[in-house]
């Protein structure tokens, strides 16, 4: 039987009794139908996976007893992807950070553009974050990833490409130019996606004067969720995990 991996934001060490926290216990005594005996694999995003045996249950609360530490659970991507995406409506964002996350990328930075019809204030922006870190963390707990990605709080498109240091920065837009030679073996690269609506020609045209070469997914117009999926599997091939 698939042993479970569960997410605690507690640190973690050889031979530690600890008590997890309510969500994690909900979802193994109530969603699992777990029992005392059994094993689950805890992760605290410092890289490493933690074998625990549940000790004690009740109803509400589950303390577990960590039994052996395992770093051999190397999951990460060789090729430091930070993914630049406009903001969305519905769940598609939702669905873009669940599934960078499980493809490897380090970063998620939510972007506010001319062309993002979403308006968030302060407290539903902090609500949103906070979702989205969830969501990252399911799949982190899902794909076998043993470190966190770092999801930022939405900011300005003009402030994240002015402050991007990566070795090759690429902008998905099919219809401003050729893609310039990337370096031979970049360890870092930079992925900007607009909104539903895309990028203005000015956002474009900023961005590629801070370094940012223009890229294309073939003939068809990708829609915003898909289109940073398909362009991180090709970066992956190409100097990642499947290189």
């Amino acid at each position: 039987m698939r042993i479970p991996r569960i997410y605690t934001s507690q640190a973690l060490s050889n031979g530690q009794q600890l008590e997890l926290e309510e969500r994690a216990a909900h979802y193994l005594l109530q969603v699992l139908r777990m029992k005392v005996g059994r094993s689950v694999r805890l992760f605290n995003g410092d890289g490493n996976d933690y074998l625990a045996t549940i000790s004690d249950a009740n109803r509400r609360q589950l303390w577990c007893s960590v039994t052996d530490v395992d770093s051999s659970q190397d999951c990460e991507s060789p090729l430091r992807i930070e993914l630049g995406i406009g903001l969305s409506k519905g769940d598609r964002m939702d669905w873009v950070v669940q599934k960078a996350t499980e493809l490897g990328v380090a970063r998620i930075v939510p972007l506010r553009s001319e062309r993002v019809d979403v308006k968030l204030n302060a407290e539903r922006e902090e609500k949103k974050w906070r979702h989205w870190q969830q969501v990252m963390i399911s799949a982190c707990e899902q794909s076998g990833r043993s470190q966190l990605v770092d999801v930022a709080t939405p900011q300005e498109l003009e402030h994240w490409i002015d402050s991007c240091r990566a070795d090759y920065r690429a902008v998905l837009s099919p219809h401003h130019g050729e893609d310039v030679a990337p370096p031979p073996a970049p360890k870092s690269v930079a992925l900007l996606v607009g909104p539903e609506g895309g990028l203005t020609d000015d956002e474009v045209a900023r961005s590629t004067e801070q370094g940012f070469n223009c890229m294309a997914l073939g003939p068809r117009i990708l829609r915003t969720e898909t289109a940073p999926l398909a362009a991180i599997s090709v970066l992956q091939a190409r100097w990642g995990d499947f290189a």
